[in-house]
């Protein structure tokens, strides 16, 4: 399957996740957003507050939804009925808290199933909740949204990568004309879509994008027969940078001064939580980090020392991640031999902020105070 092209995109402010207001929310004041992936299905449920927004409820739920898609092609029965009790859950969550305003989509695993729709069907005969799968070009379009606040102003060329379970969405964004000053705001610009000729602010321009099927979930899978670890691992990293061979701007500009990728995914927060050596994860301490790369190659030369069964007692990685980091640490190092970089920032937001902070600017809730 070619990874595909197109353009169209979105970006807004900075997510802050808080306890729940002593008072109950007046539920026209609540938004909704749930990402049924892959591997994982996540909500959110927030009410927006100044340009920001407080978490009032939270979901998140392995359920493996496309385990042996990459082999027959379908989703299974046992991955469905798991992501089925998932959703009932959520659907008593929106319930309890009388959500007017939402959006519950699905990404690779059903863009791909030759059984997606009769999964959605029952999915809405079964709870009620009524998914949308969205295209590879929303799903990048939201990671470049909820990346925004962690654009530096020194940032010249800026590369979003959203390693997600299914496919790996990658956004390379040229700031070099806007001021610096501008430059973050200039990314919120984008919720008009990737290009937006007759604006009167300094445009951020959207070089190039790109969606390529491989994931976490996906990436392991196809090289599930390989028994030895470390080879397994190499393999995964070259097929990955394979895929990338399509997607080259500025191939010739490669080191450079104002470079800055920022990578969002599972992966990318559990390397910064290894390397900060936390022994319970703490979203503050990671969203925002900046990683060398160097910093990053000892934490991933660390997990293979481990090997799987070091992996699945390592409190930060877990029995049901442990394939799947070394398979995402494929894809990270993949990219940061194919742009050279000394430092990544971490982000521990994606498509669930994205969604939020897009159906907030439209209804016109977020102020459009100091960034």
């Amino acid at each position: 399957m070619a990874p595909k092209r197109p353009s169209g995109a979105s970006a807004f402010p900075k997510p802050v996740e808080s306890p729940a207001p002593k008072k109950r929310p007046n539920p026209t004041d609540l938004y909704a957003a749930l990402d049924l992936g892959t591997n994982s299905c996540r909500m959110l449920i927030a009410q927006p507050k100044g340009n920001q927004f407080h978490v009032v409820d939270s979901f998140s739920k392995s359920v493996q939804l496309g385990a042996g898609l990459e082999r027959t092609g379908r989703l299974n029965r046992g991955s469905m009925q798991r992501t089925v009790q998932a959703l009932r859950v959520c659907q008593q969550k929106l319930k309890s808290h009388r959500v007017k305003h939402m959006r519950l989509v699905a990404t690779e695993a059903c863009r791909r199933a030759e059984n997606s729709r009769q999964f959605l069907n029952q999915v809405q005969r079964e709870t009620g909740i009524k998914l949308e799968i969205i295209k590879p070009e929303e799903e990048a379009r939201l990671a470049v949204i909820s990346c925004a606040p962690l654009v530096s102003t020194n940032t010249e060329q800026l590369l979003v990568v959203d390693i997600g379970g299914g496919s790996t969405e990658l956004v390379w964004i040229d700031l070099s004309a806007v001021p610096k000053w501008e430059r973050p705001r200039s990314i919120m610009r984008l919720h008009a879509g990737f290009h937006t000729p007759d604006s009167p602010f300094p445009a951020a321009k959207v070089v190039d994008w790109i969606s390529i099927p491989l994931g976490v979930a996906t990436l392991r899978d196809n090289f599930s027969d390989v028994e030895d670890d470390a080879a397994r691992y190499a393999l995964m990293s070259c097929h990955f940078e394979e895929r990338l061979a399509d997607f080259a701007p500025y191939a010739d500009q490669q080191t450079r001064e104002g470079f800055q990728i920022i990578g969002t995914s599972g992966t990318v927060t559990t390397v910064a939580a290894s390397h900060l050596g936390l022994k319970r994860y703490d979203r503050t301490k990671v969203d925002g980090l900046r990683m060398t790369s160097d910093q990053i190659d000892h934490v991933i030369d660390g997990y293979l020392q481990l090997g799987p069964d070091g992996r699945r007692s390592d409190p930060r990685i877990g029995s049901d991640r442990q394939a799947l980091i070394m398979s995402g640490a494929a894809i990270l190092q993949a990219l940061l031999r194919s742009w050279p970089t000394d430092r990544l920032s971490v982000a521990d937001r994606g498509l669930r902020e994205g969604l939020l902070y897009a159906q907030m600017c439209a209804n016109g809730v977020l102020e459009d105070g100091p960034y």
